[in-house]
């Protein structure tokens, strides 16, 4: 066997790497934190140590307030007695309400009625039509605006499409041109059109004589249903507007925080015989009379039979201008 080959020796490596260098002392500047001839040198005082410095108070330009003093009392002068203080004023009171304090009776609601028929013996509305097609449109046209800025714009309307096949052909543009003077006209534009489309085909071209089927056309509400129902087919409905709402709840006569609880309680009190006047009786005094931010209680006919507790007392005659 041949010899074999002498061992090589490895030798550690770490002893073999360089000792790390050491950082060498950092020499200071001669004079650096030296101390003075004849003074020694302290050593600093540590982080958020308060110094004499950071005791004293800082100087600032505003005012330090001075604490509050308590108030002095007068002392009686000899021979006197002290006044009591005066008791602070009371609220005032709260203004009486804008609804009766009761509902009627139903001798009352006669008596309340009859009255106001004195005042309208010729009630009827005041909305220009010629035909059920045309008083539906106009009381469509009416919601949000005066009956008289809508008379103004219906005799060039009707004109135009007194029925609705000529009012489906007119189309909105042409019938917004036509009523663009009111409220809201282009919405009322587009609701006239399309309900005239929906009598054509659902009801061949015809007014409904049902609250159900007149409310399902465009722009048709509940108090639009009952005025055509009450005007154009005689049927004892009675529709509920600003006007009737307010008077109903002021006088009285059918009091009730939605206008479906007033038209409830106005059906169901109002004799048979007069609620079909009773709608065009209730508009009138409500707009020329019992208007809402004062009524005119002293030209009403009904003023004794109403229960509005607050009745507005005839003014007093203005004094005559002096000469220059």
């Amino acid at each position: 066997m041949p010899p074999k080959a002498p061992r090589k020796t490895t030798h550690n490596r770490a002893s073999t790497q360089p000792a790390p260098k050491q950082d060498a002392p950092v020499q200071r500047a001669a004079g650096q934190n030296a101390p003075l001839p004849g003074h020694v040198l302290e050593p600093a005082p540590a982080e958020g140590t308060p110094t004499p410095a950071s005791l004293a108070p800082q100087a600032s330009g505003r005012r330090t307030a001075k604490p509050a003093s308590t108030p002095r009392t007068r002392k009686p002068a000899p021979g006197t007695t002290a006044k009591p203080r005066a008791k602070a004023a009371s609220p005032k009171a709260l203004p009486a309400p804008q609804t009766a304090l009761r509902d009627m009776t139903k001798v009352e609601v006669q008596q309340f009625l009859t009255d106001l028929s004195r005042a309208w013996p010729d009630a009827q509305t005041e909305l220009h039509y010629t035909t059920p097609f045309t008083l539906l449109v106009a009381v469509v046209l009416s919601a949000q605006a005066t009956d008289a800025s809508v008379n103004r714009v219906t005799p060039a309307l009707f004109a135009a499409a007194p029925t609705p096949q000529a009012m489906a052909a007119l189309g909105d543009e042409q019938v917004g041109q036509l009523i663009r003077t009111i409220g809201l006209w282009r919405n009322k534009a587009k609701n006239v059109v399309e309900l005239s489309r929906q009598l054509l085909a659902e009801h061949d071209g015809q007014i409904p004589h049902t609250r159900e089927a007149l409310e399902k056309l465009a722009g048709v509400g509940r108090k639009t249903a009952n005025v055509v129902l009450n005007v154009a087919f005689n049927q004892p409905t009675v529709p509920v507007d600003t006007h009737v709402f307010r008077l109903a709840n002021r006088s009285g006569l059918g009091r009730g925080r939605t206008v479906e609880a007033v038209e409830k309680k106005l059906e169901a009190r109002i004799p048979l015989p007069m609620v079909r006047d009773s709608h065009h009786w209730l508009i009138l005094q409500g707009r020329y009379v019992c208007k809402a931010r004062k009524p005119e209680c002293w030209r009403c006919t009904a003023e004794q039979s109403c229960l509005f507790p607050d009745k507005t007392p005839l003014p007093r005659p203005k004094p005559p201008r002096a000469a220059p």
